[in-house]
């Protein structure tokens, strides 16, 4: 262990930073292990274990770099266009010809991080996103050691075929470099980014997100071997989508009824209609808010969404809902009947 390993873990206890410790204990742990000592390494590594974040050169213990994601068999809904492109990104990985690096850009909740998961599911690989808060440092030139760690651990991982690595909001050290804006020291990090791209181990997957694409390093975007728009989503596949959260929510909420009809008009007052991500909560809120009433959560999901609420009798009809569903989306007390409310509103 090189005195230097020493200084630094005694600096970095006095000035209580956490951080700075455990990566200084990575590279140890690294040093040992690269030389035979595993044994060694783990038992280092178990020393300062936490359960949510993992190291991947040594097997079953963990980093301050990378956090293992749990996969879950939840389908992901995408339209044909979207999923095509996806589909590609399974076959290029397939061939093992060295296409490797793929770019998810689109807005917030447009299942770019979803994506990525259900390419781990579909890959039967582990997938390993990188927690930014622990590589970024506002010591100077810190940051760029930072990267340079986290590629160095995977690049002593013994078992590359079998993991993604996910830069998920990637925007946050990927800045254009040119941009005068810019802080020298994030253009700094960005330029130790595309070293590291350049080296990486083909078979090691590596997914980046953004919701920053114009912003986007121009010299990083020719590090990726496809991008995959994820801003492709029209009116119709939207409404698509908020129905299968209804049915699969409607699963877990047995006293609710179902009507696609009256849903779908609710959905479409949406101008426009928010996101998958989006639509995917307020649904889930809607229902989760909703009293026993079996069409309760679709007062509810209307009131959401339109500024008027459902007592605005003249509001439901201009708005073409029929007699029966405006009598579903009213509040009003049973012993008055919706026919004599919509007479005294139109006197």
């Amino acid at each position: 262990m090189k005195k230097k390993s020493i200084i630094n873990l005694i600096k970095y206890h006095t000035e209580k930073n956490e951080i700075g410790f455990r990566q200084e204990v990575n590279e140890i742990a690294l040093e040992f292990d690269s030389n035979g000592d595993s044994v060694l390494a783990h038992y280092i590594m178990s020393l300062v274990a936490t359960p949510e974040n993992f190291i991947p050169n040594l097997n079953d213990d963990y980093s301050t770099f990378f956090i293992k994601e749990n996969i879950n068999n939840n389908s992901l809904k995408l339209p044909e266009v979207i999923f095509n492109d996806f589909m590609g990104v399974v076959n290029a990985i397939g061939h093992n010809v060295g296409i490797n690096k793929f770019l998810f850009r689109g807005a917030p909740g447009t299942g770019k991080t979803e994506a990525c998961k259900q390419l781990a599911r579909i890959l039967k690989r582990d997938l390993f996103s990188v927690n930014f808060s622990t590589v970024i440092d506002s010591k100077l030139g810190q940051t760029q050691k930072n990267i340079t760690s986290l590629f160095n651990e995977l690049k002593k991982y013994k078992y590359p075929e079998n993991i993604i690595v996910l830069f998920d909001e990637i925007d946050a050290i990927a800045l254009d470099r040119t941009n005068n804006n810019d802080i020298r020291e994030m253009g700094r990090a960005t330029s130790t980014l595309l070293k590291e791209f350049d080296n990486l181990d083909d078979r090691i997957v590596l997914v980046a997100t953004t919701n920053l694409f114009k912003y986007f390093d121009k010299a990083l975007i020719r590090r990726f071997d496809a991008i995959i728009d994820f801003d492709r989503y029209t009116k119709e596949d939207l409404v698509e989508i908020s129905e299968s959260y209804l049915n699969q929510f409607l699963l877990k909420f047995k006293y609710a009824g179902k009507n696609i009809r009256l849903f779908k008009k609710i959905i479409n007052l949406m101008n426009p209609i928010l996101s998958p991500g989006e639509l995917k909560n307020i649904i889930k809120t809607s229902l989760a808010f909703s009293n026993n009433n079996e069409f309760d959560y679709l007062k509810k999901l209307y009131n959401s969404i339109c500024s008027n609420h459902t007592n605005d009798l003249k509001a439901l009809e201009s708005q073409g809902f029929t007699l029966k569903e405006i009598e579903i989306l009213n509040t009003v007390e049973k012993d008055s009947t919706i026919k004599d409310m919509m007479l005294i509103n139109n006197n």
